[in-house]
């Protein structure tokens, strides 16, 4: 139930002419029926959002933790992203066009992660883009996903193959570009660090933004590609485009520039935590066992899938600090003569 001051305030916006988008919810699940339970959440004008669960992979939410988007054109709607199986493609394709009555006229691609690309089987009739980078690189992992999605996600995964992205996203010198579908013009900006290609979509009519897995909100990151330096750097500069609404692909959607800038902020506490800790941990020689005892931040333990991705987090990365350390130390003290 909503506070009277949050009543007030919804119907003050009300009154000025200003929609407000309806409060997410998470997707009805039903396992027995492999139903994903997708639901369209309505963002601006043209835009939806289709939110997965803030979660890890698990057979009881479907393996479905990613959101992915909805963009309405003259020429039909652009996808972003199409989930994580076959069945998953295919209760999209249905959900968008009950929502916006179009035939789908793009997919777009944001990197090379599973849940970014394995729901495509049901879009093969139509253009899926991505950047070079993201295609090679799902060229060469797909199969692995598919091996490992089916260990975790059971009969969700029935009859997923792999169906890459087939057309290039080619932006200019600098990574920055744009893209018109119908009528309706996107920015496209290409960053790095959570993978080698991370791609942000930013609808210029509305202001809503798909910036990928460079941001999760209340929920630890993955990062079996990251670079952790470069990643950095990418909030940075995904900061300074000052972005009104932020829909990360892991997490709840962050309304309004305050609440965006808050969103790319938790993400870069918990990096910037994750190098200092690594290089002091590494410098004293701690081994991996030691680094999973030590004690992490209160905020970030309370987020999503905190209990399964450290771990992960402290395998993918900690031993690239530990070589680190042996560069600096020089040959003699890793045993060369």
């Amino acid at each position: 139930m909503r506070s009277p001051l949050a009543a007030l305030l919804a119907a003050a916006l009300l009154a000025g002419g200003l929609a407000l988008p309806a409060a997410a919810e998470a997707p009805q699940v039903d396992v027995a029926r492999l139903d994903y339970g997708l639901q369209a959440r309505a963002l601006a004008d043209g835009v939806w959002v289709v939110e997965g669960a803030n979660d890890d992979f698990s057979v009881a939410n479907g393996c479905n933790i990613i959101n992915l988007g909805l963009i309405a054109t003259a020429e039909g709607t652009v996808v972003v992203n199409t989930g994580t199986s076959r069945l998953h493609g295919q209760q999209l394709r249905a959900l968008a066009e009950r929502t916006t009555g179009q035939r789908i006229a793009r997919v777009i691609h944001l990197n090379l992660h599973p849940d970014y690309f394995l729901g495509n089987q049901a879009f093969a009739n139509v253009p899926r883009l991505a950047t070079p980078v993201t295609r090679a690189s799902i060229a060469r992992e797909a199969s692995a996903y598919e091996n490992n999605l089916y260990r975790l996600c059971g009969d969700w995964m029935r009859g997923t193959e792999a169906l890459a992205p087939d057309a290039d996203i080619t932006l200019p010198t600098g990574g920055r570009g744009a893209l018109t579908v119908g009528g309706r013009s996107f920015d496209l900006v290409e960053l790095d660090g959570h993978t080698d290609s991370d791609l942000v979509l930013i609808d210029r009519a509305s202001g809503v933004a798909f910036v990928g897995g460079l941001v999760f909100v209340q929920r630890v990151p993955t990062t079996p590609h990251a670079r952790v330096e470069r990643w950095l750097n990418s909030l940075e500069r995904l900061q300074a485009m000052g972005l009104r609404t932020l829909v990360p692909s892991h997490g709840p959607v962050q309304i309004g520039p305050e609440r965006a800038a808050e969103g790319i902020a938790q993400t870069r506490r918990f990096l910037q935590w994750i190098d200092r800790s690594f290089s002091a941990w590494a410098a004293q020689g701690w081994d991996m066992n030691e680094v999973l005892r030590a004690p992490v931040p209160d905020e970030f333990r309370q987020w999503a899938a905190f209990r399964t991705e450290y771990v992960r987090n402290v395998a993918h990365l900690y031993p690239v600090y530990e070589q680190k350390v042996l560069g600096q130390a020089g040959p003699q003290a890793r045993g060369v003569r």
